[in-house]
């Protein structure tokens, strides 16, 4: 009761509040939701398989066609399982199999619904054990998968399936949700903060609403400074000025900025993946900038590959600040 009461207190939004009902509400990916549209259209829904990054609608798209084809008998026509957790040859055994057994009673031309989120975690037998099982039940039960990678999914269940492709959400998708939720909630924020959050969910809409939430639950507005400290990633402003310091060859000063973020916390990971978000949008020559990306990128590998030390992004710094040399060398 106190935490319900806290939570009104805070004036936090929920992520599932904003959750689309209707496809015509998703964002982004507009020829796989037309598509989805099309089977709601015609009533006859085949097996599906959509991939694709987190946060990009996958499990949203596949409730709102649910929803839009089953109505009011969702509840009895539709079950989801998450694969991730329930990734056995005993779930399709027990679960899924008693489920598609169920007799529903359902306009012609509709069928049961069985949703299977992160499809990609299942185990090569329990994979097996769904296609016999989707074979069996095809007059009555279809099954919808959502999955990070499809080339995890079996080829005898791809075979069976329509296959869609989501994508990363663009930025200005992303701004548009984000807005119509502030302005909703009455939510106090500068363009900074906006495009902050962006910055952070890099095309996962679901990671933007939740920074948004815990940045407001935090401290009231959103500004830049507040996002970079709930959400805890290498300030781009610190990358932006360390890069810039690297173009004029300041090493030593673009050194002390890389040692910082380093005592900070932040794994090489972190902060080599952030150089390379910041390095596209740099105001850096072409030239300079795809030799910067490259040595990112082999540093990166390096880091990867198990050498994650400061030596190694101290390596990169003055590598970074010779490039120019360099390259007028040649």
């Amino acid at each position: 009761m106190i935490c319900i009461e806290l939570f009104e207190t805070l004036h936090v939004f929920r992520l599932e509040k904003y959750r689309p009902q209707k496809l015509q509400d998703v964002v982004g990916n507009k020829l796989a939701i037309q598509r989805l549209g099309m089977f709601a259209k015609q009533g006859n829904l085949p097996n599906i398989v959509i991939s694709g990054p987190p946060g990009c609608g996958k499990t949203t798209s596949i409730w709102a066609l649910a929803r839009e084809l089953l109505g009011t008998q969702i509840r009895e026509a539709c079950l989801e399982l998450n694969a991730s957790d329930d990734r056995g040859i005993d779930v399709v055994r027990n679960k899924i199999k008693s489920f598609a057994q169920t007799k529903v009673s359902l306009p012609e031309g509709r069928h049961k619904i069985i949703i299977l989120d992160e499809a990609d975690s299942m185990t090569e037998g329990a994979q097996q054990a769904l296609r016999r099982t989707m074979e069996i039940y095809s007059k009555t039960t279809r099954f919808a998968l959502s999955c990070n990678q499809s080339d995890k999914i079996i080829e005898p269940i791809q075979s069976r399936c329509a296959i869609l492709r989501f994508s990363k959400l663009k930025d200005e998708e992303i701004a548009t949700r984000l807005l119509q939720v502030c302005t909703y909630e009455q939510v106090v924020y500068d363009e900074s903060g906006i495009d902050a959050l962006i910055f952070t969910a890099q095309g996962d809409m679901r990671q933007a609403l939740n920074n948004l939430q815990c940045t407001v639950a935090g401290f009231k507005q959103v500004t830049a400074d507040n996002v970079f400290k709930v959400c805890d990633e290498p300030h781009p402003e610190m990358i932006k000025k360390m890069l810039e310091l690297c173009v004029r060859e300041k090493v030593n000063e673009a050194t002390e900025i890389m040692q910082h973020l380093y005592k900070m916390g932040y794994s090489p990971e972190d902060i080599l993946s952030n150089m390379f978000r910041v390095c596209k949008s740099a105001n850096i020559p072409e030239y300079l900038k795809m030799e910067y990306i490259k040595e990112i990128g082999n540093c990166h590998v390096r880091v990867v590959e198990g050498v994650a030390s400061l030596l190694q992004l101290s390596g990169l710094i003055a590598r970074l600040c010779l490039k120019q040399k360099n390259l007028f060398l040649r």
